[in-house]
């Protein structure tokens, strides 16, 4: 049996609270994490870095920061795009402004930065609920975007409103090269994803997943409701941050706020749902079919339909048949791809006893 439990026991609380409990998940965690680390560097091309895996990894973190809010506390928000665009510009600011700040640290403080709005816009969430709490959260981000373009200060007073990413050096080394941004991106994002794991399976995780159940059990059995939601927004928010200012310095090396318009935030809220709400591993699988997917249909597209249809009609027909997809993956399977993971997952602890 591929992920049999036999002999393995835990023999204290922090083994039964480990996110892999078994030998053979720790083992192919780290084989993957060695992978991504040490072979792909090594084996990918630029377009590789700089068009798949940094994108990817980037929108798996703000998967991660949105899943936080909504799979896990219940708060349904719209204005993901506005915490990325306010921690990208408060780390660009950060850089700017107080000279030789390490880059890590200026990602730190745009992603605390990005919390504090986060707590700002999320008070709504303290008196509503459900469809009004996502029309509070979309006037952030109309708001956050009109206050960007609005203030100059905020770009350095750049007529167009572009931000430009800061030197990307750690530690001494250089790591502006695609291959350099790519692990840049990949550490924090290693990071963030195993200390999202620890939150969740804290005090904080149990009293955000009570909170989403049922407030009004949560609060007759003493879980501070109010101070759970604000947190959930806040951490929310720094991991969106965080994602933000990847998004603007190791991906694109410059952006303007129209970069993060509601087409950003609808992004990442569909990679949650494609991937599956409450789950850790569920936002690598969405950011992977949101990223993979519309390059398979493009590249399709331009080798089947490539002089009997004009370029700007395959585009077209490819968004439509993207948008066909998901509609028929998510009657098939309502609860994401995690839920097909645990599936397979759950068949392989038994297999080949049963099919």
């Amino acid at each position: 049996m591929l992920l049999s439990e036999t002999g393995q026991f835990s023999t204290c609380y922090a083994h039964d609270r480990r996110a892999f409990r078994l030998r053979q998940e720790r083992v192919g965690l780290g084989l993957v994490l060695a992978f991504a680390f040490l072979v792909v560097p090594a084996w990918a091309s630029d377009y590789w870095f700089s068009a798949i895996l940094i994108p990817f990894l980037i929108l798996s973190l703000a998967g991660l920061g949105l899943n936080l809010l909504t799979g896990y506390a219940g708060q349904l928000s719209l204005g993901s795009a506005a915490f990325m665009a306010v921690g990208a510009f408060a780390a660009y600011n950060f850089q700017l402004r107080i000279e030789g700040l390490p880059f890590l640290v200026s990602l730190a403080l745009g992603g605390l930065v990005a919390a504090l709005a986060g707590v700002v816009f999320g008070l709504p969430s303290l008196r509503i609920k459900g469809f009004y709490l996502i029309v509070s959260t979309l006037a952030a981000q109309f708001l956050v975007q009109w206050g960007l373009t609005k203030f100059g200060w905020f770009s350095n007073f750049n007529p167009s409103g572009v931000i430009t990413a800061p030197p990307l050096t750690i530690l001494g080394q250089d790591l502006s090269s695609p291959a350099g941004r790519y692990l840049l991106t990949l550490l924090v994002v290693t990071a963030l994803f195993f200390l999202a794991g620890r939150i969740v399976r804290s005090d904080l995780g149990r009293n955000w997943m009570a909170v989403r159940d049922m407030d009004s059990a949560a609060a007759v059995i003493g879980i501070p409701v109010a101070r759970s939601k604000l947190l959930a927004f806040a951490v929310s928010s720094f991991y969106c941050g965080v994602a933000g200012s990847l998004w603007a310095f190791t991906y694109l090396g410059t952006v303007e706020p129209h970069g993060f318009d509601l087409n950003r935030s609808f992004q990442v809220l569909f990679i949650i749902i494609i991937g599956g709400m409450g789950s850790i591993l569920g936002n690598f699988l969405g950011a992977a079919f949101i990223v993979l997917l519309p390059l398979l249909l493009s590249n399709l597209g331009g080798s089947l339909l490539a002089g009997v249809i004009d370029q700007g009609h395959i585009e077209n027909l490819q968004k439509i048949l993207f948008g066909l997809l998901i509609i028929l993956f998510l009657i098939r399977e309502p609860d994401g791809l995690a839920s097909l993971w645990r599936s397979l997952r759950a068949r392989a602890r038994v297999w080949p006893l049963r099919a």
